[in-house]
């Protein structure tokens, strides 16, 4: 008798249908299971024999197979355990096989029986959602896979109970969906005196999605800037906060199965390597792009990220997805994010003040800059100059408005591009390509002429004119403008620097 149990393996955001058949046969007693299994897999082995002796059941003196099927889609993950545990279950005769037909089970055994979570149950709720069958899971996880409406579940804490609710004896309770979590309290822009400058080129940002750089010295108020920038931004809707919370529950950050509205703000160390800002390592997971996904992706000290990782980020920047390849997998996950970075205009970060500067001035401000390469400069739409913040501006009171006002304005803009857009399938103006850039964006003929004018000067790139016509959009949405005119051009091309030379 063969008994087949039905589970999942992922590959980036998509669930793959994985077939758990398990045999016990006549021969020399051993426990095999293949199917391109890795180590985590292989060692369920382990596992589901302690867990069965826990329950006081012993595997039989027989030749027991497990294959997962397909047989050639690489298994990785610790929530084959109780798939793999079902379907010896049922080969045993311990519980019904037909009736495990109906359901996917995903979750890691521990060794005294209890159902541990593992990553990625929204992924297997939404694939059963699709394929018409329940999704057995562990006891904490079962408001994440209560988001997939329409699918029943079982929440189990540990094996033994499972198996009761499964015989009838034992009514497990219905979970319910995980919390909507109220936005973490964020820095007010009210806080941050001066750099009017720097605020405006920031809910310009804010509005139309677009990336931002900051230049200045230390202690300017670049990373209160940029921690400011998710309270003026508008909350996720409903699909987009599915969309974030599918990247987290892959990466197993989904807490409670708490979806939240609020956009994710992520800050890696200057020190990260590729695999941790793109996503990959030995068991591909998503990096820290793809977990800021429709958020922010903050880069504080930009120059002293090694340069290939930085590199590494200006596809996806342009694709809004990141592709990793690998000899027996390829991966794609989103990574729609706002680049936002701070840097000091040189290595000792006061090139204005010469009573502070180096002797090096102005040569140590074009070698630290160069560090960041061009094209990843170019692919960045504002550059904004942050002066250094006198003691008398901090003596002023606090500015009239905050956080509550620049949101406001972003939200009105960013309505006008829902509206405008509804049919193109872009979110914001930064996502703006090919035919809508030119119906939505092209300015009035006095701000085509200065357009074309200062992109001749300036040496704009195809792509950076491209970029210019984006925030020129964006600040005539926020000017409550149909047409993009003279005066919203000339303020975009004030945001755009070159940088310095030797």
């Amino acid at each position: 008798m063969v008994a087949l149990v039905r589970t999942v393996a992922y590959l980036g955001l998509e669930a793959r249908a994985v077939e758990v058949q398990c045999q016990i046969a006549p021969g020399l007693p051993r426990f095999a299971i293949v199917g391109l299994p890795d180590k985590a897999v292989g060692e369920s082995r382990e596992r589901v024999q302690s867990a069965l002796a826990a329950m006081g059941l012993a595997l039989p003196p027989k030749r027991i197979t497990i294959n997962l099927s397909p047989a050639d889609l690489p298994k990785e993950g610790s929530h084959y355990d109780l798939p793999i545990a079902l379907a010896l279950l049922a080969a045993m005769g311990v519980t019904d096989a037909e009736q495990l037909g109906d359901w996917i089970a995903v979750g890691e055994l521990a060794l005294d029986g209890r159902i541990a979570p593992s990553p990625g149950v929204l992924l297997a709720a939404l694939h059963a959602s699709e394929h018409d069958a329940g999704l057995i899971c562990p006891a904490v996880q079962g408001p994440e896979a209560r988001w997939a409406s329409g699918i029943p579940v079982i929440a189990a804490p540990d094996l033994i109970s499972l198996l009761n609710h499964l015989k009838g004896t034992q009514q497990l309770p219905t979970p319910q969906p995980g919390e909507i979590e109220e936005a973490a309290h964020l820095p007010d822009i009210r806080q941050v005196k001066g750099q009017e400058t720097a605020k405006r080129a920031l809910e310009i940002a804010a509005a139309g999605g677009h990336n931002l750089l900051m230049i200045g010295p230390p202690g300017a108020g670049k990373s209160l800037l940029a921690s400011c920038l998710p309270g003026i931004l508008p909350p996720l809707t409903a699909s987009e906060a599915l969309e974030v919370s599918m990247v987290a529950s892959v990466a197993g950050t989904l807490e409670g199965g708490r979806i939240s509205r609020a956009r994710p703000f992520r800050a890696p160390h200057h020190s990260a390597s590729i695999a941790a800002l793109t996503g990959g390592g030995l068991k591909v997971r998503p990096g820290e792009i793809s977990l800021s996904h429709l958020g922010v992706l903050f880069l504080d000290e930009l120059p002293e990220f090694q340069r290939a990782v930085l590199d590494s980020l200006r596809q996806p920047l342009e694709t809004g997805k990141i592709d990793i390849a690998r000899a027996n997998a390829h991966v794609a996950f989103p990574a729609r994010v706002q680049l936002v970075a701070a840097m000091n205009p040189c290595r000792c970060g006061h090139l204005g003040d010469p009573a502070l500067a180096c002797s090096r001035a102005p040569r140590c401000a074009a070698d630290y800059q160069s560090r960041v390469s061009g094209p990843m400069l170019d692919r960045i739409d504002l550059h904004v100059e942050v002066q250094p913040v006198s003691a008398t501006d901090l003596s002023l009171p606090p500015p009239e408005e905050g956080s509550a006002e620049f949101a406001a304005r972003v939200a009105r803009a960013r309505a006008r591009q829902t509206d405008r857009f509804a049919q193109t399938g872009a979110r914001t103006n930064a996502e703006l390509t090919g035919e809508a850039l030119d119906e939505f964006a092209t300015p009035e003929e006095a701000g085509r002429t200065l357009l074309l004018q200062a992109a001749e000067r300036m040496r704009l790139s195809a792509r950076g004119y491209t970029r210019m016509l984006r925030v020129a959009r964006s600040i005539a949405d926020l000017a409550g403008a149909e047409r993009v005119g003279r005066i919203h051009v000339a303020e975009a091309l004030s945001y755009r620097r070159q940088p310095p030379r030797a």
